[in-house]
């Protein structure tokens, strides 16, 4: 199709909307508050907050290269389609797959430059953290065959990002920075279980395989609702047991929003899959508030 098609035109705002830019959240967040946690157990003078921002830029690049990617492959296969709830851009004709697939090259090699300069300015660890999160994200696709997208998920946004972060932000791995691949992780997840849940008649259709097709639509919903409620109660559960300040009980007052998310995948069970439409993006909002509420708690947490 590419050889015949007229390659399309598109504006800086269309080319930052293929990126599905609403997800950032998952991936930049979780950074930050990896940082705060960190300048909580080290003090802020101890972190290096240059290192930082460049950390969050490179996450952001490659999880937008990463999302570009993963659409091509879900097109291609077709998983993506006119009977999916789908990204349109390709689907539609709207993008050819050769515009993803060159933007997403450029997004990583922009990516792996950052990479190896935080890498000379903390440490050479770094490359190890980031090429097995390279890798990972170039694999998403195919995981999604073998019933391993979302560990996948887990383990880059949940646990490599966490410990990336450390790296650059002290100089090693401090692994007490685990404690937040819980509760950030599973918000993460919860992101893409709803997008999941969603496809799971199409998804099969294609020969794809996801953890929420393994558990059927009723149990894929109530693991949503779990992932919602556990990062609650894991940081409740560290503030009691001394590992965090009690500041980080902020994170708390982002329970109204999952409420929300709870209410909307419960609406599945009278009302279909066509409830679920739209809570991969409600996800995300918790995220981000979630993870900024935590982030503040961890930072006031440096003043005590």
């Amino acid at each position: 199709m590419d050889a015949t098609v007229e390659t399309p035109k598109h504006s800086l705002k269309e080319w930052v909307a293929a990126t599905r830019y609403w997800s950032f959240s998952v991936s930049s967040l979780p950074a930050v508050a990896t940082a705060c946690y960190l300048a909580s157990l080290h003090g802020a003078a101890a972190v290096n907050w240059v290192n930082v921002v460049l950390a969050v830029i490179g996450v952001v690049l490659f999880h937008a290269a990463g999302n570009l990617l993963s659409d091509v492959g879900d097109f291609r296969s077709g998983a993506d389609c006119k009977e999916a709830f789908a990204v349109p851009n390709l689907v539609e004709e709207l993008f050819l797959p050769k515009q993803y697939l060159r933007f997403s090259a450029a997004l990583f090699a922009i990516g792996i430059a950052i990479g190896f300069f935080l890498a000379i300015r903390s440490s050479w660890q770094l490359l190890a953290v980031g090429g097995l999160g390279f890798v990972m994200t170039l694999l998403y696709t195919k995981s999604k065959n073998v019933f391993l997208s979302d560990i996948d998920i887990f383990l880059i946004f949940g646990v490599l990002v966490m410990l990336g972060t450390s790296i650059v932000s002290v100089g090693a791995i401090d692994w007490r920075v685990l404690l937040l691949s819980v509760p950030l992780g599973l918000i993460t997840l919860s992101v893409l279980h709803a997008n999941n849940t969603l496809d799971i008649l199409t998804d099969g259709r294609v020969g794809i395989h996801t953890l929420a097709m393994a558990m059927g639509e009723r149990r894929a919903v109530g693991a949503y609702i779990a992932y919602q409620l556990l990062p609650f109660l894991w940081v409740a559960g560290c503030v009691a047991a001394g590992l965090m300040a009690w500041p980080a009980l902020a994170c708390l007052l982002a329970l109204a929003l999952a409420a929300g998310n709870i209410k909307k995948a419960r609406a599945f069970f009278h009302e279909g899959r066509n409830a679920l439409v739209g809570l991969d993006l409600m996800s995300a909002k918790l995220q981000l508030v979630f993870s900024l509420l935590l982030a503040a708690g961890l930072m006031a947490g440096t003043l005590l």
